[in-house]
């Protein structure tokens, strides 16, 4: 990770040694300039990552330095310093967008709090740009570093690779990373969702078909393989792909042929495959709803995405992140996040991932009438937010572990009479329960000995 950079804007020389010791002391690297002229030209050569500006300055004073600053380099933190504080200054200059007010002279811990609580509201890209192959993929975290580290390895090559991971934790966009990084980054890229279609129409998506195959297709149609030829093709929620087109999508990967449904004639095809799920595609074969041979011809490297709730840090920089851009797209005066409001997005647990956050970045922004979001509005769509319909996967899924855990109270742990009161044979409702991670032994009665 790299050290953050710091610039200091005071017109006191002795001020200016003293904070920059203490800054220093904690790690990170600082620079520090006597005027707000000075402070703009070097924000223009080598963009740190925080600025740190006494309020009252001869010429250009903290505010002004402040407004030029969130012009030229919208998102750029900056904390302001004075011995003048007062609250209507603070509340003033918070409303306008600076990140924190401290008071002189300045506490070194309330310092360190501020100083850190900013540059977690920082993106790395700020600082230091990314390779251009990842440029979308926004993150400090040591482990979405390690999944973008194996990314870059593999990205080159034309293996097969499997992504997995939680609904919303980013898949298809580390998928176009991927493309991005490889010889085939020219070509096209093509996503499919086959778990969105049903199977014939997912057949004729993927594969094609001749005029006349079926009622209504009255025009020959060129499948996605095709359409992707010499580029990637993203399979995306292939654990939900049927059984039946399983075995057509393996005979493709193998004899790399397509043949459109209807016709008798084979074509070549050169095609990456990258598959994503959210799914326990293990759990999948072992109920027969997914096919093995398949799964290993997929499965050549595996890159598992964490869930946002395993990357708690990067929270508030792709809050930020979004904001930007909704704010540019819809609200230019929306500027950024209290602290609070930054606080309460750190601590929730996000179900709904990365997906589940740019949405509640942008109802923020589009409901806020100030430049700043405050704690209630980020409150108030968290609250939407969990009272909104789950997605029918995850309604299903909390009404089997529900049921189950009934089902096994009723029975005290006994597997065959549950399984008998549910329909299922044991081994369909041993698996149900591996799937919910359930043990019915937990269930069973505790029985006491000895004297009472």
């Amino acid at each position: 990770m790299k050290t953050a950079h710091l610039l200091l804007v005071d017109d006191d020389p002795s001020l200016l040694r003293l904070l920059g010791m203490r800054l220093e002391s904690r790690g990170y690297r600082v620079s520090t300039v006597e005027s707000g002229a000075q402070a703009l030209s070097l924000v223009e050569q080598q963009r740190p990552d925080l600025v740190l500006s006494d309020l009252r300055m001869d010429g250009m004073d903290g505010m002004a330095l402040f407004g030029e600053i969130q012009s030229r380099h919208p998102g750029l933190p900056v904390i302001i310093l004075t011995a003048h504080g007062s609250i209507p200054e603070a509340v003033n200059a918070t409303r306008q967008g600076v990140f924190g007010f401290l008071t002189k002279p300045i506490d070194r811990t309330e310092l360190f709090a501020l100083v850190d609580e900013a540059l977690m509201q920082t993106s790395p890209a700020s600082g230091q740009a990314d390779p251009a192959w990842r440029r979308d993929i926004i993150t400090r975290s040591t482990v979405m570093e390690q999944v973008l580290e194996q990314a870059g390895k593999v990205a080159g090559s034309d293996v097969s690779v499997l992504l997995s991971g939680p609904s919303g934790s980013g898949k298809e966009l580390l998928a176009r990373a991927l493309h991005r990084a490889s010889a085939r980054a020219e070509h096209p890229f093509i996503a499919i969702n086959c778990g969105a279609l049903p199977e014939q129409l997912l057949e004729s998506e993927l594969f094609g078909h001749a005029r006349g195959a079926f009622t209504g297709a009255v025009n020959a149609h060129e499948g996605l393989f095709q359409a992707a030829h010499g580029g990637t093709l993203f399979l995306d929620e292939i654990g939900d792909m049927p059984l039946s087109l399983q075995v057509k999508l393996l005979r493709v990967l193998q004899e790399r042929q397509v043949r459109p449904l209807g016709s008798t004639q084979s074509v070549d095809v050169d095609v990456r495959v990258i598959s994503a799920t959210h799914r326990d595609l293990n759990a999948a074969m072992s109920e027969g709803t997914f096919r093995e041979d398949l799964f290993y011809r997929l499965n050549v490297v595996n890159l598992r995405l964490p869930a946002l709730r395993e990357r708690p840090e990067d929270i508030p920089i792709l809050a930020r992140y979004h904001l930007e851009l909704a704010a540019d797209r819809h609200k230019p005066s929306v500027k950024g996040f209290s602290k609070e409001a930054i606080n309460l997005l750190a601590s929730h647990a996000w179900p709904g991932n990365v997906r589940q956050l740019v949405n509640v970045v942008e109802q923020c922004v589009a409901l806020s009438s100030a430049p700043i979001i405050a704690h209630a509005l980020v409150a108030q769509a968290l609250a939407s937010e969990d009272n909104a319909l789950p997605s029918f996967n995850a309604a299903r899924a909390g009404f089997e572990h529900g049921y189950l855990v009934k089902v096994l109270k009723i029975t005290e742990g006994n597997v065959t009479q549950a399984a008998r009161i549910a329909g299922r044979n044991r081994t369909d409702f041993y698996k149900l329960l591996a799937r919910h991670e359930l043990d019915p032994n937990s269930f069973k009665p505790a029985y006491v000995t000895g004297p009472l």
